[in-house]
């Protein structure tokens, strides 16, 4: 029954890359960021500059040439968040949550604390 429902859930999600956002929970509580990239199938986001993780990459080599263009070695790239883990901040910079309203057909997202709106 679990796993039905699990499938057919909507993934639409309140929070957008653009979004200026502030980790609620996690090792990077307190911080805040520019959400680069959103995962609505996983319910993850990925913030500038936070969860930084460690990756080891295999040098590659360009076709034709005999030098090698990029170098490997550990790099380090933003991790994904939970999105119940973020919190959109308003235009005062304070954390909100978000509630959709309809004009005129459209989905707007507002915040409950101010009401302004984001889109």
């Amino acid at each position: 029954m679990a796993r039905a429902a699990q499938r057919l859930r909507r993934h639409a999600m309140k929070v957008r890359s653009g979004d200026q956002v502030r980790v609620m929970a996690g090792k990077d509580r307190g911080k805040s960021g520019r959400v680069l990239r959103v995962e609505p199938k996983k319910e993850r986001v990925y913030v500038e500059g936070l969860n930084m993780v460690k990756r080891h990459v295999r040098p590659k080599q360009v076709a034709g040439a005999q030098t090698e263009t990029a170098l490997g070695g550990v790099i380090e790239r933003e991790g994904p968040i939970h999105v119940s883990n973020v919190m959109v901040l308003d235009a005062k910079g304070k954390p909100t949550r978000i509630a959709i309203e309809r004009e005129g057909g459209q989905r707007v997202r507002v915040a409950k604390t101010s009401g302004a709106r984001f889109d």
